[in-house]
């Protein structure tokens, strides 16, 4: 049984251990939405080449696979020693555009998604037919590099924008654990081994993403508010952080999941409530279907 000082450390270490794994959440959730749709785009494309019965071609689609992933590996690196070589005033700028970047480029990847998930699996197999009817092999590479390459290349800003909020360790077993569930997840949805509601994971996902991407806006606007970019009208709105330390256990959690700050200047919760008014909007547009033009309607 533990008592008094010794019981003191145990909770201390319990705390410590809890805010380390809630913050490798962002970079989980990250990587396993982009790797599950990597996964996906991936297999329709195999399925496709089953199809018309070209299966030898298959190695070219991992060749374009791999490819693709280099290259959103090499992005990722040089964003993150970009932003490391910097200090002061600049590192604060860097940081706080990548957030602001990485939070629009996340929102329209997931209201694109949203309207285009149809289309996309019809553009691919249309794509895989031309290419296994043209020049084969190396048609099928671009077809594969140019469907992955565009999800890996939004996972390397998204990671890169995650990590300026967490440590990079915590993104970087965050992400690989995040990719590890999506290729498992893929591989069965594939072999037909799996049963997973994809309509309803993205569903999740997307509004979980949603905040995040509502916190990377908030912490952006708080770096441009330490560089002396963007004015904070009021240093700090409030202060709860005695109630509710952003730096304990259950803090660190809703700062990294949601952008949680205990004293956050007036722009901070001006832009945070901002975003979440343009994404309703964003979703009340995306619910009415588009209106054909009157050359179409003639």
């Amino acid at each position: 049984m533990l008592c008094g000082p010794a019981l003191g450390v145990s909770l201390a270490g319990e705390v410590r251990s809890f805010a380390w794994r809630s913050s490798l959440l962002p970079a989980f959730l990250l990587s396993l939405r982009e790797g599950l749709e990597i996964a996906l785009l991936i297999g329709i494309i195999l399925g496709s080449l089953r199809r018309v019965q070209r299966p030898e071609l298959k190695q070219y689609v991992w060749l374009g696979a791999g490819s693709a992933t280099a290259l959103s590996l090499v992005i990722a690196l040089i964003l993150y020693a970009l932003g490391a070589s910097l200090q002061g005033q600049a590192e604060q700028i860097f940081e706080g555009l990548m957030m602001l970047l990485a939070a629009g480029v996340l929102t329209w990847m997931i209201f694109w998604m949203q309207r285009q998930s149809r289309m996309i699996t019809m553009q691919l197999e249309a794509g895989v037919r031309q290419a296994t009817l043209q020049s084969g092999g190396r048609a099928l590479f671009f077809v594969a590099f140019f469907a992955v390459v565009r999800e890996g290349i939004e996972l390397a800003l998204f990671l890169t924008a995650s990590a300026m909020t967490t440590d990079g360790l915590q993104t970087i077993v965050g992400a690989l654990l995040g990719l590890a569930g999506a290729a498992i997840l893929g591989w069965g949805l594939y072999a037909s081994t799996l049963r997973l509601n994809v309509r309803s994971f993205f569903a999740v996902t997307s509004i979980l993403l949603l905040f995040f991407a509502a916190g990377l806006v908030a912490h952006g606007v708080h770096e441009l508010n330490e560089a002396g970019w963007i004015p904070p009208i009021v240093e700090h709105v409030w202060d709860i952080n005695p109630i509710l330390d952003e730096s304990s256990g259950v803090g660190m959690l809703l700062k990294t999941l949601f952008g949680y700050n205990g004293n956050p200047s007036l722009t901070e919760v001006l832009a945070y409530i901002a975003y979440f008014v343009l994404v309703l909007i964003g979703l009340k547009l995306a619910a009415f279907p588009a209106r054909p033009s009157p050359k179409a309607i003639s």
